[in-house]
This record gives C-alpha cells, sequence and structure tokens, in this order.
C-alpha cells in the first residue's frame, strides 16, 4: 500500500498560504471516532495556514455529495473537503457507499467548478482507520487540507 510508505501528515512540497481563501468541510457523523479526528486535523492546518473554515456534517458518508453541493454554493467557498470513514464489512455495502460518493463528489466538483477534495478513508479495518486517522500512518485529515489549498491556490494562480 501506497500509505504503508508515507505519512499522510508530511508533504514534500511546502503548503501555501491560505490567507483569503474560505474553505468548507463536510464530515460524516458515522464512525465519528475517526471522522472527528479527520477532522480536526483538517481544520487545524486550514487555519494555521489563514483560511476562514466552515463546518458542516451530515450523517453517514454516502450524504457527504449532497452536503458538498449544498455548502460549496451558500458559502461560495473557493474549495470543499468531504470528511468520512467507510470500514469494509461482510457485504457489498463497502463498495456501493465508496463507489457513489467518489463519482458524487466527482460530479460536484465540476458543477461548481471548484476542487472538492476526497478525505474519505476506505479501509479494510478499523486499525487501518485509526492509523490513517492521527496514527502511525498521519492524519488523512491533514493531507485533504493541504490538498484543498493547493488546488485552490493553483486555480487562482492560472487566472
Amino acid at each position: 500500500m501506497a500509505s504503508e510508505l508515507k505519512n499522510l501528515s508530511v508533504f514534500d512540497t511546502p503548503v501555501p498560504s491560505a490567507k483569503g481563501m474560505k474553505v468548507a468541510v463536510v464530515v460524516a457523523e458515522w464512525n465519528s471516532e475517526i471522522t472527528s479526528k479527520l477532522l480536526n486535523g483538517a481544520v487545524a492546518l486550514l487555519e494555521e495556514k489563514g483560511a476562514e473554515v466552515f463546518v458542516h456534517s451530515v450523517p453517514g458518508t454516502y450524504e457527504l455529495t449532497m452536503g458538498c453541493s449544498i455548502v460549496a454554493s451558500h458559502y461560495k467557498a473557493d474549495a470543499v473537503i468531504a470528511i468520512g470513514c467507510v470500514i469494509k464489512g461482510d457485504t457489498p455495502h463497502f463498495e456501493y457507499i465508496c463507489s457513489g460518493v467518489t463519482h458524487g463528489l466527482n460530479m460536484v466538483a465540476v458543477k461548481c467548478d471548484i476542487p472538492v477534495i476526497f478525505g474519505v478513508l476506505t479501509v479494510n479495518s478499523q486499525e487501518q482507520a485509526e492509523d490513517r486517522a492521527g496514527g502511525r500512518l498521519g492524519n488523512k485529515g491533514e493531507e485533504a487540507a493541504a490538498t484543498a489549498i493547493k488546488m485552490v491556490d493553483l486555480k487562482f494562480g492560472l487566472k
């Protein structure tokens, strides 16, 4: 696995300033023991870099698509970060949720013409989730925040 070789909280290139950026974060309540840690990591980095941050929650990971669409439009956000956690179980539910959210968030990005960042853990076990939510592999929320900042910087840098 790629993340087994890299700490999610260590960035290869510097994260630029986010001063003046408006970033909406939509977090799933399901698996909140994990998503709250991802949210804290994302918000901490965004605020450290100077972004204005808006946080809203949705019941589960599947609802992230609609939640991101709503907040992207309401806040005229420069970027939206979707935070969730889906842990594989014994049924195909995992595949349906992950596929639907992946495609849905991509559609929101295209429709709203802003970066929509996939900060969703799709893991095989609780241990893998914990490793990526501030554990031994860093924090995927921080990585999502850095990605949002870099994508907004790219978009505005090209204008």
